[in-house]
């Protein structure tokens, strides 16, 4: 007997689809590092863009442009391995975001695919994510969309296993790599772990002060917490530690974003 309040919800389709891919992600061989960043300049960097133009620019855009560089430095990372045991490494870096838009009236955060974000500038990057925000319903599912997602369990998980068996027929869909941003929902400092189906994810957590040495003097400091996941079954521990080091590198440095006295790198 119910409580009086109490009400029924169906079940949608989208969140069938998501508890199928948590479920195949959860079977790789993931490995989760729990990083600071130190992010000040950057976004000291950002707030001078926003009081010069009055546009703020997107934090994520400027994460995966230093993503794309670390990768492109480190291009052993953006690869997959397939049903034949061969290793697919790509040359293009296509980072699947989460964009924060209105589906059915609600904000919800969206996958969205950034193509061969390894030649995109922050700008270029940035003005792709805010056209997805304003887009209707990125992820409308067609008719024979929402038909899959009515077939039993057990054959929903089998297009979530692609990257395995097909790399190339995952990279068209769904990009080669993941920045998943629940920082952007929340304030302050703090980790998320989650399981993925990429071989490098990066999840974006809040940002927290903290006092740090800088030439000698304590100063309060911006730090970013970055959960970097990466699939052992692909890449071992030695180069995942040297590319997230490079990442984090660029990162403090404010890769891709122009200082305050050079506004011509962010067309």
């Amino acid at each position: 007997m119910r409580d009086r309040g109490d009400r029924l919800e169906p079940f949608s389709p989208r969140r069938r689809g998501t508890v199928d891919y948590m479920r195949a992600a959860g079977r790789r061989s993931n490995v989760h590092g729990l990083v600071t960043v130190d992010v000040t300049e950057a976004r000291a960097r950002i707030d001078a863009i926003e009081a010069e133009t009055g546009e703020r620019l997107s934090f994520t855009a400027f994460v995966v442009c230093c993503l794309a560089r670390a990768l492109a430095d480190h291009p052993r990372m953006n690869a997959y391995r397939d049903w034949r045991g061969r290793v697919h490494v790509f040359d293009d870096v296509d980072v699947n975001v989460l964009v924060e838009t209105t589906v059915d009236g609600d904000r919800l955060g969206v996958p969205h695919v950034l193509r061969a974000a390894g030649g995109r500038s922050v700008r270029s990057l940035h003005d792709e994510i805010r056209a997805a925000q304003r887009s209707r319903d990125p992820t409308d599912l067609s008719a024979v969309e929402h038909a899959a997602l009515r077939l039993p369990g057990f054959l929903r998980r089998l297009v979530w296993r692609l990257p395995q068996w097909f790399p190339r027929r995952w990279k068209a869909v769904a990009g080669t790599v993941a920045v998943t941003s629940v920082g952007m929902f929340g304030a302050g400092g703090g980790w998320a772990i989650t399981p993925t189906n990429y071989t490098v994810q990066v999840t974006v957590g809040g940002i927290g002060e903290r006092p740090r040495l800088v030439d000698g003097e304590l100063t309060t400091r911006e730090f970013l917490h970055l959960t970097v996941t990466v699939d052992h079954d692909v890449v071992d521990g030695a180069p995942a530690t040297r590319f997230t080091s490079r990442f984090g590198a660029l990162l403090e440095a404010a890769h891709g974003l122009p200082e305050p006295d050079d506004h011509t790198t962010t067309a």
